[in-house]
């Protein structure tokens, strides 16, 4: 979720106890690379590929995290990315999504838009969500009303105060309820929720802003048989619509729904195939898998 939603979330929640508006906010951050300027709603992506890094490393205190990663995502791909802890998978959503700047390399959306040039909610903007392993919803809002916040709108407080769905986003909230198998919750404070439920919550908060890109990060962790089958059937229907990089470690969820795997090994491409030709390879078994 991006920084700004969260932030003016949390004001939405205090106007809701308190009955004040609520406001904005905006964070900053440093540019670098090359690229041509994002144009709203624009993702160049005739070359076939709508994520592409190449030789990305970064150090913290002398620890290489990311270390020459090249990987790449078609347009409405769906790849799961599994590795050992430390293998760099949160690091590389971190660069991805401008919270982490590497020393070296390139990270571009699609073919022309070099995200190092932009801030974190620069690059949520241009259509890149992101999902973190717990789901982050405003418990006291209700189901309609944290998916209402997640419009693709002005913020600003005389807007917010003011402001009413139309038809168009009207019907956007009632599919993405119906995706999200929330459609019976509509009413219900997003704190009553079950675990499973608040991460499709935070999924659908994710859809009503329009992304091309979502980066999910172990989607299924906690969650009961039922609600991880319910999961891979949703995951399933917004491949194609969407592309999804999938950061997960359940083997049997993974089987389910991805057709190209990516291991990560110490910041690195390890291994990519099918889930039995990574299964299968020694490196990959010898330092993640097991016997």
């Amino acid at each position: 979720m991006t920084p700004d939603l969260l932030e003016e979330g949390a004001r939405r929640a205090a106007a809701h106890r308190i009955g004040e508006p609520a406001g904005n906010t905006e964070s900053g951050g440093r540019a670098a690379g090359f690229g041509r300027p994002a144009m709203a709603g624009e993702v160049d992506v005739t070359h076939g590929r709508i994520l592409y890094l190449e030789d990305v490393s970064v150090s913290f205190d002398g620890f290489k995290a990311i270390n020459k990663l090249s990987l790449d995502i078609a347009p409405g791909e769906l790849r799961c990315v599994i590795g050992p802890n430390g293998a760099g998978k949160t690091t590389m959503m971190d660069i991805i999504t401008g919270k982490t700047r590497p020393d070296e390399g390139t990270v571009f959306f699609g073919s022309t838009i070099d995200l190092l040039r932009y801030t974190e909610p620069e690059i949520a903007g241009m259509g890149i969500g992101r999902k973190f392993q717990k789901p982050t919803v405003f418990e006291q809002l209700t189901v309609f009303e944290n998916l209402e916040l997640a419009l693709k709108t002005d913020k600003g407080v005389k807007l917010s105060m003011f402001f009413r769905l139309d038809s168009a986003q009207s019907d956007r909230v009632a599919l993405v309820l119906h995706t999200i198998h929330l459609a019976g919750s509509v009413t219900r404070p997003a704190g009553t929720l079950s675990h499973g439920q608040k991460q499709w919550l935070e999924i659908g908060m994710l859809l009503m802003q329009d992304p091309k890109l979502l980066l999910l990060d172990e989607p299924v962790a906690g969650m009961t048989d039922e609600e991880t089958a319910r999961t891979a059937e949703l995951f399933l229907q917004l491949k194609g619509q969407h592309s999804l990089m999938v950061v997960e470690h359940d083997m049997s969820f993974i089987k389910s729904i991805s057709e190209i795997v990516t291991v990560l090994h110490e910041g690195s491409v390890l291994a990519q195939g099918s889930l039995e030709q990574v299964q299968n390879d020694e490196r990959v078994i010898e330092v993640y898998l097991g016997r």
